[in-house]
């Protein structure tokens, strides 16, 4: 029997990133971690950086690194509105190592006039991106 499938919109400011059927996804809410299958209750909800891991329909996987936005599930419909998305294959590990070794030290540094606030959301983004880049290269191997 084939798994029930619900239609899947992946949207940011720049671009549309994925639109079609899935059979779950998996993202990170504001109070912890989220799997959102076929027949979910309606929900709207803060997202936090991290990825969105889509289960496609026959199993396929793909992962998208999110910088944060808005999920909102309705009964034939999931959306996902992020700041800023891209696929896990096309982020840049040595960019994102840079991102966090610039935040650490801004965080670190208690000299300076450091807005912690917007190192630690830095910090954050660059973390979630690693992870996502640490994701998508066990999958090719």
């Amino acid at each position: 029997m084939a798994a029930m499938t619900v239609h899947l919109d992946v949207v940011s400011a720049e671009n549309k990133m994925f639109s079609g059927l899935v059979e779950r996804i998996q993202v990170t809410g504001q109070e912890g971690e989220l799997g959102i299958h076929y027949g979910h209750a309606p929900l709207l909800t803060p997202i936090k950086p991290g990825m969105v891991r889509i289960v496609k329909q026959h199993g396929v996987e793909e992962v998208i690194y999110l910088s944060g936005g808005i999920l909102e599930v309705q009964p034939k419909v999931i959306t996902v509105l992020a700041d800023t998305a891209i696929r896990g294959e096309d982020l840049d590990r040595a960019k994102a190592e840079q991102a966090r070794k610039s935040a650490e030290e801004r965080i670190s540094n208690p000299h300076s006039d450091v807005d912690y606030a917007q190192a630690q959301s830095e910090l954050a983004k660059a973390i979630a991106q690693l992870r996502v880049l640490d994701i998508v290269k066990g999958r090719d191997h």
